[in-house]
């Protein structure tokens, strides 16, 4: 089964905020240089996701969508978060919609959350109960799916 995956779907996120700025931004509301202040959550983004990364691959699990995970990595970042993988794209691209500075690109922010949480996110999470069962769901109960 093909299947976009998350840094395709960023890709693409990216490429539709640029456009609405240019050709249709609605309002500018974070001009220069307060629009700057997009480099903190692109940072932090990118802090977060690594962070993720780094536990799975600490771990020895596999970090693929749509693919079963060998193992339940609850510990790092995973204590705060269930997701810090997606929770870091969506604030890496309000940071890119803040350094825009236009309404519009909020879009791009948008269409990922819902694709992440409805398409992404809700496939892991049935593949981990399946296999983890009343770990994961005691898991799912402590820590929240985004923050």
């Amino acid at each position: 089964m093909r299947v976009i995956l998350p840094p395709v779907l960023t890709l693409i996120c990216l490429i539709l905020m640029s456009l609405l700025r240019w050709l249709s931004p609605i309002a500018i509301i974070f001009p220069k240089p307060w629009s700057w202040l997009g480099i903190l959550p692109i940072c932090t983004g990118l802090m977060l996701g690594l962070s993720g990364v780094y536990q799975f691959r600490k771990a020895k699990t596999n970090i693929r969508p749509f693919r079963e995970a060998d193992t339940l990595v609850m510990s790092g970042i995973f204590r705060f978060t269930r997701n810090p993988m997606y929770f870091g794209i969506a604030l890496l691209l309000a940071g890119v919609w803040v350094l825009l500075g236009a309404l519009s690109p909020v879009i791009g922010i948008i269409v990922f959350v819902v694709v992440a949480d409805r398409w992404y996110i809700q496939v892991e999470e049935r593949m981990l109960s399946e296999k983890f069962g009343p770990a994961f769901e005691d898991y799912r109960v402590r820590v929240r799916r985004w923050i």
